[in-house]
C-alpha cells in the first residue's frame, strides 16, 4: 500500500461536476490499496474574484485582510470534495492549512513552511479516511496565531511539502494541461510531453516561466528526494514524472528555510578564451562556436556582454588540455569577424590561463535575493577578484585567479557552513554538506509503466520563453573586489532577486582605474526602482550610468544532457542567425543556455530553436480556456 498525495488545481475543481469528478478518481485510488491526501486550490476564478472585490474596497487592502480573505477560497473545496466523497461511500475529512498542522513564517501573502505537525493527519489516515487539505495557507508561529497564504503556487508548494513531512511515496499535481511539454503549447501547438525530466531541469524551466509546476515545489521535491508527476484531470494518461535524487535524513524543520547553498564546487583546469570587438550582429555566434564544434572542443561558461557600439565581447572557458586547440579555432575565425571599421577594432582574441571555477549551490537558493550578494561579498572580504560569473536557479560560478581558488573556497564553506571534506580532485572538486544521494529510483508509480532515469534522452529537453524581463548595464564599475558584492548586496537590501549577470571582458582604465561594464537582468516589475536605486548610488560607489533596456526577451534552452556536446550552443545561435534574430547577451551553466533577444522576436526566437533540436510532436496541444 502507498501513501499518495494529490493536489488538483482551480480549472480540476472549477465545478460541482468537476468536483465530482475528482471524488470518483480519488475514489478509485483508494480502492487500489492507498491511502490519500488530497490539496486542492480555489474553484475556478474564485481567487481572481476575491481579488476583485478586495480591490473594489480599497485600492491598497491590508495584507493581513487579504490572507484572510484569500484563504476561504479553498476551504469552499474542501468542504465540498469532501461531501461528494462521502456521498459515494468514502470516508473523508477537510483540513484547512491550520488544521493540517502546517506552520509558516509570519509573512502576509507570501509566507514560507517552516514544519507541518503530521499527527492529526496520519489519526485520520489510519481510519481510512482521505484527508482533503486547503492549499495555498498556513498558520503563523509566532505570536498570536494568524493566517497565511504562500503566494502564487502556493498549492503546488502545499502538496510537495506535505507530501515530505508524512514521507509519502509519491505526489502527484493533477492540471489541465496533459504533463510537461518541451515548451509553451499557446507558441508551439506541436509540443512535445516529456515521460520524464530531472528536477534540476524542472526548477530552470519553471524559473523560466514554465507554469505548470512553481519552483518552490519544485525545490521541496528536490531537496527531500519527493518523486512527483504532472498528470491531467481529464485522462488516465501517465503524465511526466519528476525525477530527484532520494535525500536520507534531511530534516524537515525550517521546511522552506532551510540552508540556502548545501554545495561548493571549484575547477581549477580551467582556461578563459575571449574574442573583443566582434560584429554585434546575427551570426557571429553561431560561426564561433558552429566552428568550435566542428573542431570537437567542448566548452564550459560562455558569456556575451552588453554591447558598445558596433562589436561585441564573446568569452568562453575549456579545461586547459584542449586549450590550444580552442585558441587556434579562435585565432582562425578572428579576422573573418572583422567589424569594417578601423584596425584596431578588429577582433582580437585574448587567453587567460591560470584561472579556476568556484560555485556555490543549493535549491534552496531559489527566490533569496541575497544568496549570490552574500557569496560575491564573502569573495570580497577574502581578497577574491572576480573574473566572469554565470548564474542559474541552483548555481552561481565565478571565475577567479587559480591561485585564489583555496582561499575563495574556505571563505565560501566557511560563509555558507559547508563543513564536510573535499570530495573532488585537484582538477574538479565538490565539497557538500551532506553525503551524496543515490540515484533516484526507477519504479515509482503503481499507476504508470516503470520508468527509468537512464533513458538516451536528447541535450535539450525544453525551450522556455520570458517575456517579463529588463536588462539593467551598469558602465564603468570599478574592477577590484568588492564591488559586484556591494552593487547585488544593494539589489538584494531592496528584495530585488537578479537573473542573469554579465562582467564585460575589455577592461578600461578611466581616471587610472580599470574598469569594466556589468549587466544583469531583472523582473519588468522591479526595473525602474532597480534603476533609480542604482543610479543614487553611482556617485558614492564611483560607477558611471545605469542604463535600462525594457524592449529585451530571453530566450533559453534547458537539458543535463549537453554536458559532453559541442555542438549545443552553436545549433541554438545558429537558429537564431537564420532567422536574423541578433544576440544582446549570452549566458551559460551547465544544463542552461540563454540568449537576450529583441523583445519583438522573442516568440519568433523560441519556435527557432524549439524547431532546430527536433522537439516538436505531430500532435497538436490546445490550452483550455
Amino acid at each position: 500500500m502507498s501513501l499518495i498525495v494529490q493536489k488538483y488545481g482551480g480549472t480540476s475543481v472549477g465545478s460541482v461536476e468537476r468536483i465530482q469528478a475528482v471524488a470518483q478518481r480519488v475514489y478509485k485510488t483508494v480502492k487500489a490499496g492507498n491511502s490519500l491526501v488530497v490539496v486542492v486550490s480555489a474553484m475556478g476564478k474564485t481567487t481572481d474574484g476575491l481579488v476583485k472585490l478586495a480591490n473594489a474596497i480599497s485600492p491598497n487592502p491590508s495584507r493581513r485582510e487579504m490572507d484572510m480573505l484569500l484563504s476561504t477560497g479553498e476551504q469552499v473545496t474542501i468542504a465540498l470534495l469532501s461531501m461528494a466523497l462521502q456521498e459515494i461511500g468514502q470516508p473523508a475529512i477537510s483540513m484547512t492549512g491550520a488544521q493540517v498542522g502546517i506552520v509558516t513564517e509570519a509573512e502576509h501573502t507570501r509566507a514560507r513552511i517552516l514544519h507541518i505537525e503530521t499527527e492529526r493527519m496520519e489519526r485520520h489516515l489510519n481510519q481510512g479516511k482521505v484527508v482533503v487539505v486547503a492549499g495555498f495557507q498556513g498558520i503563523s508561529s509566532t505570536g498570536e496565531l494568524e493566517i497565511t497564504t504562500l503566494g502564487r503556487g502556493g498549492s503546488d508548494t502545499s502538496a510537495v511539502a506535505l507530501a515530505a513531512a508524512l514521507r509519502a511515496n509519491f505526489c502527484e499535481i493533477y492540471t489541465d494541461v496533459p504533463g510537461i511539454l518541451t515548451t509553451d503549447p499557446r507558441l508551439v501547438p506541436q509540443a512535445q510531453l516529456m515521460a520524464e525530466i530531472t528536477s534540476d531541469e524542472m526548477l530552470e524551466l519553471a524559473s523560466l516561466g514554465a507554469k505548470v509546476l512553481h519552483p518552490r515545489a519544485v525545490e521541496i521535491a528536490r531537496n527531500y528526494g519527493v518523486p512527483l508527476v504532472v498528470r491531467s484531470s481529464w485522462t488516465d494518461d501517465p503524465g511526466t514524472w519528476v525525477t530527484s535524487p532520494e535525500i536520507q535524513g534531511r530534516s524537515l524543520v525550517n521546511l522552506e528555510i532551510a540552508k540556502a547553498v548545501d554545495g561548493v564546487e571549484f575547477d581549477t583546469d580551467q582556461a578563459r578564451v575571449a574574442l573583443l570587438r566582434v560584429p554585434d550582429k546575427p551570426g557571429v555566434a553561431a560561426r564561433l562556436f558552429g566552428e568550435i564544434a566542428r573542431q570537437n572542443v567542448d566548452v564550459d561558461l560562455i558569456i556575451q556582454s552588453i554591447h558598445e557600439g558596433n562589436t561585441n565581447d564573446i568569452a568562453f572557458t575549456v579545461t586547459t588540455p584542449i586549450l590550444k586547440r580552442a585558441e587556434a579555432v579562435a585565432a582562425a575565425i578572428a579576422p573573418a569577424l572583422r567589424s569594417h571599421h578601423a584596425k584596431d577594432e578588429e577582433a582580437e582574441v585574448m587567453i587567460e590561463q591560470n584561472i579556476a571555477k568556484v560555485s556555490i549551490s543549493g535549491a534552496g537558493m531559489i527566490g533569496r535575493p541575497g544568496v549570490a550578494a552574500q557569496m560575491f561579498a564573502t569573495l570580497a572580504e577574502a581578497g577574491v577578484n572576480i573574473h566572469m560569473i554565470s548564474t542559474s536557479e541552483v548555481k552561481v560560478s565565478c571565475v577567479v585567479a587559480a591561485e585564489e581558488c583555496d582561499r575563495a573556497v574556505a571563505a565560501l564553506r566557511s560563509t555558507f557552513e559547508i563543513e564536510a571534506e573535499d570530495k573532488g580532485t585537484r582538477g574538479q572538486g565538490r565539497i557538500v554538506a551532506e553525503t551524496s544521494p543515490p540515484s533516484p529510483p526507477s519504479a515509482l508509480s503503481p499507476f504508470s509503466s516503470t520508468l527509468s532515469t537512464h533513458h538516451s534522452y536528447p541535450p535539450v529537453r525544453g525551450v522556455a520563453l520570458d517575456m517579463n524581463q529588463v536588462r539593467l548595464a551598469i558602465r564603468q564599475v570599478p574592477d577590484r573586489p568588492g564591488m559586484a558584492a556591494k552593487l547585488f548586496g544593494l539589489l538584494a537590501q531592496h528584495n530585488i532577486s537578479v537573473d542573469m549577470i554579465i562582467q564585460s571582458q575589455r577592461c578600461r582604465v578611466v581616471d587610472g582605474i580599470p574598469r569594466r561594464d556589468i549587466a544583469f537582468t531583472v523582473s519588468r516589475i522591479d526595473g525602474e526602482n532597480a534603476q533609480k536605486m542604482l543610479s543614487q548610488a553611482a556617485t558614492e560607489l564611483g560607477w558611471g550610468e545605469v542604463v535600462l533596456d525594457s524592449a529585451i526577451a530571453k530566450v533559453s534552452i534547458v537539458g543535463s544532457g549537453m554536458v559532453g556536446h559541442p555542438g549545443v550552443a552553436a545549433k541554438m545561435f545558429e537558429a537564431l542567425a537564420q532567422n536574423q534574430i541578433n544576440i544582446q547577451m549570452i549566458a551559460t551553466s551547465e544544463i542552461k543556455i540563454s540568449c537576450v533577444v529583441p523583445q519583438e522576436q522573442g516568440s519568433k526566437a523560441l519556435q527557432a530553436i524549439h524547431a532546430a533540436f527536433g522537439l516538436a510532436g505531430s500532435e497538436k496541444f490546445v490550452v483550455p480556456a
